[in-house]
């Protein structure tokens, strides 16, 4: 296995420090690692654009961010409903709200709309992170994070949302159901459990149906630790997972064989391929977002377009009139 030196700024004064990159096969990082931005409080939910526009959260300070194609941070939304996972869908940003609900923002205006605050008479946990099916359904996890004592749920699950607003509960026995993401042909839904060291792969049989999961890789472990799960994740084309994790962003191919560790030099949170060749890897680390440059190109989910909820449409085509 190659290891390069790689370097990258790391700090306010631009100061270097030197990481020992493994080297993915076919994968990379082909450069250096670069800090887009820093000072935030804990950043999450990247989600990027073909234009090179990426958006994330800074939860504890409520705020959505976006980085447009220059470089240039704004504040997209204040306050935000302290979210988690986003993902875009059309003219749309789709948001896990921790404070308990699955929500979409419109880009133009940040006006938000509700797609889900409850299941069966009682608000989610702490919604978390998401993915769009080709049918215009929502996979999205509810675990513990952030969610009230008792959890409102009394359990941690995997639920869907159908085009027609339908919430199904699909998965109630993972510990801490955490990142979410579909295979490409959208044939196996994938979870990764924060406390658990395996992750999980779902024959899709129908949208919103699930056969039963086997686990598909067993996390490498820090030192010390024996049940370290994983946070976030993206997918390329070629249906190789990079899960986020304590040791770093853990690429898994397909058939469940680790690639190899991609460090940075914070412990990632979340990542999702960006750039206008959709070929780095947007990291939400702790304090910072980073770019790592690959040789691979991150899938695109061709979701279906998500109806606005009915009182809002509503309200917009009065406002048209």
């Amino acid at each position: 296995m190659k290891i390069f030196l790689f370097c990258c700024v790391v700090t306010v004064q631009a100061s270097l420090v030197c990481l020992a990159q493994e080297q993915v096969p076919g994968i990379g990082p082909t450069g250096p690692v670069q800090k887009l931005h820093t000072g935030f409080a804990f950043t999450e939910g990247p989600a990027a654009d073909a234009a090179g526009n990426v958006w994330f959260t800074d939860i504890p300070n409520n705020r959505i961010h976006k980085v447009d194609a220059d470089g240039k941070l704004s504040v997209f939304a204040e306050p935000a409903g302290h979210c988690n996972g986003l993902m875009l869908n059309d003219q749309y940003l789709l948001a896990c709200e921790m404070d308990g609900r699955l929500k979409m923002f419109r880009l133009s205006d940040a006006q938000q709309f509700v797609l889900a605050a409850e299941y069966e008479g009682k608000r989610f946990n702490a919604p978390n992170d998401l993915v769009v099916d080709q049918a215009g359904g929502i996979y999205f996890t509810d675990p513990r994070y952030r969610a009230p004592e008792p959890w409102p749920q009394g359990t941690e699950a995997v639920y869907y949302r159908a085009a027609d607003g339908k919430v199904t509960r699909l998965i109630s026995d993972r510990k801490a159901p955490n990142g979410v993401i579909l295979s490409p042909d959208e044939k196996t839904l994938y979870v990764i459990p924060s406390m658990e060291k395996q992750m999980w792969a779902y024959p899709v049989e129908a949208p919103g149906k699930l056969g039963t999961g086997r686990v598909l890789v067993e996390l490498r472990q820090r030192s010390g630790e024996s049940a370290g799960g994983g946070d976030g994740l993206t997918i390329d084309t070629a249906g190789n997972l990079y899960i986020t994790s304590g040791s770093g962003i853990q690429v898994v191919s397909p058939a469940g064989q680790i690639l190899g560790i991609i460090t940075l030099p914070e412990q990632p949170a979340n990542v999702t391929f960006g750039g206008k060749d959709r070929r780095s890897l947007i990291v939400t680390a702790r304090t910072s977002v980073y770019s790592v440059p690959t040789n691979a190109t991150g899938h695109v989910f061709p979701g279906a377009v998500i109806a606005l909820p009915e009182p809002q449409q509503k309200a917009t085509e009065t406002e048209k009139k």
